[in-house]
């Protein structure tokens, strides 16, 4: 199985790196033409969403910083 790696950018995108699939609410997939990196917006500024156009400058302030969630509530 092929690795899918997203990476949190500060101040920014979701960057999404690997083998994937991006589909609607109906399940519709989004035509890639073919790519294995994309950026993802998360400031909800792009119009071209739900890809990043960029928007996010001088928007968005958020240092991404890893950190472990919580046990899975059973």
């Amino acid at each position: 199985m092929a690795t899918t790696k997203i990476t949190v950018n500060s101040n920014g995108s979701l960057k999404v790196e690997g083998e994937f699939e991006i589909v609607d609410p109906q399940g519709n997939a989004y035509g890639l033409g073919g790519r294995t990196l994309l950026s993802l917006c998360r400031c909800g500024l792009s119009k071209n969403k739900p890809f990043c156009d960029g928007a996010h400058r001088d928007h968005l302030e958020h240092e991404a910083v890893a950190f472990d969630l919580p046990p899975k509530k059973v």
